[in-house]
Order: C-alpha cells, then structure tokens, then sequence
C-alpha cells in the first residue's frame, strides 16, 4: 500500500515537470520587437540643437507685506484723516458684558492696571494695552470659548484715563501736563465724541492745551501749531493746526481733540500783524492778563493788568496818563526777555498813533515803562529841595548831568 502512494507522487511531478519543457521552447519562440539599431558616430551632429519648449508662464511671487508706516512729514489737519478708535491705556475703567451667561458674574467696573492688562475672572490677566474697544472684546471672546460655547461679548469704557501732553514753545508756562477728560460714563467713545446724550462729556482739544499751560506769549505763531503723535505701530505722526483758521472762519476741526502721549509745539511768528494781534488777544487760549509796570511822570505809577497786546499807548493812558506839565513825550520800553537779557527801546510817544511796532507797539507781560521828566520837572524838583551843600547831597557833575542830558526825547 505504501509503494503504491509514492508511485502516484512520483508520477505527478514527472507529469509536471513533462508540460514546462514543452512550454520553454514555445515562449522562446515568440517575436519580440525589433531593437532600434545603434547611431553612427558620423551622423551625431557636433553642436546639438536643443529642442524647443514652450516657456512657462513665469512664477509670479507676492510681495512681502511691509510694515505699514505713519507719516512722519507734517500735513494740514483739513487733510487729515486719523484713526477715530479709541485705544485702551492703563487707567482706562471699562465694563466687560457676558451675553446669556447667568452662571459667570462679572464686576460691573475693571481698571486697566499698570501693565495694561485685565484681571477677569475664569481667564485671569490678559493684556488690553493698545487695543480698541472691539479688539478686546474679540480677544476676550478667545479666550472665554474655551469655557462658554460661542460667547457674546462686549467691552464699554466708562471712564477715559487722563491724557498726558506736553507743549513747549511759545506758552507762558511750557511743560508736561495731566488734562482730565471731563466725563460721564461712556457707553461709545471714539475721538470724533465731543458730548454724550448726558451733556456731561468733554475731551480735551488743543486750546483746552493751551490753557492748561497758561495760554500763549505775544509771539506765538498760531497758524502753525505742531502735534506730534506716536504711533502705535512706531513711528511719529506730525500734524499741523491752524488756530488763525479756527478763529477766522469758526473751523472746528482746527481745534484737534488730544491723544494720550501728544506733543504740541508752538512756534516764534516771523511776521506781526496788528489786527490779528488784536483778534489773538481776544481768545480764550490767550492769558486774561498780563501785568505792567508805568513809572515816572504819570499819574498813578505802579503795576497795571492789561489785556494781552495791549498798545503802550493804552498802558500809559491805564496808569492815568502824564503828568501835566512834568512829562516827555519820550519814554523807555524796557523788557525782559526768557533768556534773561534785558532790551531797552527809546519811544517818542504819539497818542494818535494805532498799534504798529514802531511808536506804539504792543506789551508783553512783565514789561516796564518809564515816563521820564522834562526839563522844567527837573528844575523844580531841585527848587523844591533846595539848595544842598554838595558834601553831603548832589554834586555840581551830577546836577547838571540830570538837567542837561544828553540823551535824545526831551
């Protein structure tokens, strides 16, 4: 039984191995395709031209975004176009409302501290510094999804930090200053906000500026104000404000409502015109007075408050004019200048003369005039002593010095 089991595998693999030798030969006699035959050396041309392709549209690379910059060259304020957002700051009170979510109560007032951030509750501290109203409350949302199934959030100011400006040039008293914003709570502050439904809101301009720094000195050039405003990408902004403008024409949009951080400066007028001197006076971004000093050959000599570009004429005429039969028509202008130097003028005073800078030229505050004595004045204030031994009072050089003088006037 067993021999005959490996008779049957011994005849299976001879069968199998019978078909593939059949097979083999067949296969090798199938045709294949002809193999193309070798070039000749000769026929290789010896400069080979490359084959023509079509060029391919070329690769249009997007420019890389710059970094926006502010202008940095001054620009008239009627073309001005500023950003109306306002920006949080530290200081800012803000209210922060959740929408539909009874469960998280939040204070009804958060300061923005130190370092400009919020201390709200689930979320902890998250920075605020810069952003407007709208940017907080989307970066507040973030923050809050992780917590509240698409938040509705909102973020009021209800009280403005003081805003922080200097102003240096041509003020009385130049330096850095706090303005209050004189406010209400704010349910929807922008820049171009000047009062709120309650009447109660009032952000500072460049005049209230002025103000705060005791108005502007006689020199001022108010067509050309300067703001310098950083920006909050880097950067400085300059722009330029026309008061004169303002008060000609009533042009509110002159009088530029103040940023946190703002410069202004005021610079020296080269030219001088008397009647917008005297319109300039007027104003209430102008000291209410300035003081005086009339001495000498008027009536009721001391310190006098005028308004500002008050003519000599008029500060003379204030003092009770000249006393009869004593005074010069020539008097002293003395003034003391900010760098500490003193000028002294010589006037021949003409009361028919209006306000020009040469015979009756307009005061500044602290100025001095001296109403001299004529010569006859003289005389009978020496008669009136008497005649005094020389030891012991004038000497004969000085007598005759005070009734013979030699400057011009008399």
């Amino acid at each position: 039984m067993k021999r005959g089991i490996t008779r049957s595998v011994a005849g299976i693999l001879l069968w199998i191995l019978a078909e593939t030798a059949i097979s083999l030969p067949s296969y090798a006699q199938t045709r294949r395709p002809p193999l193309a035959p070798p070039l000749d050396p000769s026929q290789v041309p010896s400069d080979p031209t490359r084959i023509p392709t079509t060029p391919s549209s070329p690769t249009i690379t997007p420019p890389l975004p710059t970094r926006i910059q502010p202008p940095t060259s001054q620009q008239d304020v009627g073309n001005y176009q500023p950003n109306n957002a306002y920006t949080l700051g530290a200081g800012d009170i803000v209210r922060v409302d959740i929408f539909d979510t009874p469960e998280l109560v939040l204070d009804p007032r958060y300061t923005v501290l130190l370092d400009g951030s919020l201390n709200l509750p689930w979320i902890g501290s998250i920075s605020v510094q810069g952003l407007t109203l709208a940017q907080a409350a989307e970066i507040i949302s973030q923050r809050y999804g992780r917590f509240i199934r698409n938040p509705v959030i909102t973020v009021n100011l209800l009280a403005p930090r003081p805003l922080k400006v200097g102003i240096i040039g041509e003020v009385n008293r130049p330096g850095s200053y706090i303005i209050s914003v004189i406010s209400n709570e704010v349910t929807q502050t922008s820049l171009n906000q000047r009062t709120s439904a309650e009447g109660g809101n009032q952000w500072p301009t460049v005049s209230k500026a002025i103000q705060t720094a005791s108005g502007i000195t006689e020199l001022a050039d108010i067509r050309n104000i300067r703001i310098r405003r950083l920006q909050p990408m880097g950067g400085e902004e300059v722009v330029t404000v026309d008061l004169w403008k303002f008060l000609r024409e009533g042009d509110l949009s002159q009088d530029v409502l103040l940023r946190d951080g703002d410069s202004i400066v005021i610079p020296t007028a080269t030219t001088f015109d008397a009647a917008e001197a005297t319109k300039i006076a007027l104003s209430n971004f102008s000291p209410d007075r300035i003081t005086v000093s009339v001495v000498g050959e008027v009536e009721a000599p001391g310190a006098v408050q005028l308004r500002p570009n008050t003519t000599l004429n008029q500060a003379v005429l204030t003092a009770g004019g000249f006393r009869s039969g004593r005074a010069v028509r020539g008097v002293d202008l003395i003034r003391l200048n900010p760098d500490g130097s003193v000028t002294k003028r010589r006037i021949k005073l003409d009361l028919a003369q209006s306000l020009n800078q040469d015979s009756n030229p307009p005061l500044h505050n602290n100025d001095i005039i001296v109403v001299r004595r004529n010569f006859f004045a003289k005389v009978g204030d020496f008669m009136d002593v008497g005649i005094v031994p020389f030891d012991r009072g004038i000497g004969l050089f000085n007598l005759i010095r005070d009734l013979f003088p030699s400057s011009d006037g008399e």
